[in-house]
């Protein structure tokens, strides 16, 4: 197992991804992409995007939708969790 920052989906990509337009699986995948660049740079991503507080489930936007992910710093993983599509892409 590599030492770096990754990302994934959880449960799968079939659950989580599946159904949703190829153009913003694609835009969420680019931008978890970055984040894990920016993990790998001790930047702290349980501070980005929107949640109640650090930590925790983070909500960002994406591609007029919008995704939910999760930072499991000791793992060195990003949780993709939940993709919402823009209301026009469904």
């Amino acid at each position: 197992m590599s030492a770096g920052w990754r990302w994934e989906y959880d449960p799968d990509h079939a659950h989580v991804a599946g159904r949703i337009p190829a153009h913003v699986v694609a835009e969420v995948e680019r931008l978890v992409g970055q984040l894990v660049d920016l993990a790998a740079m001790d930047i702290d991503i349980g501070e980005l995007g929107h949640g109640p507080r650090p930590g925790g489930l983070r909500r960002m936007s994406a591609a007029d939708g919008w995704f939910y992910f999760l930072a499991a710093p000791r793992a060195r993983l990003i949780v993709v969790v939940r993709i919402i599509p823009p209301f026009d892409a469904l």
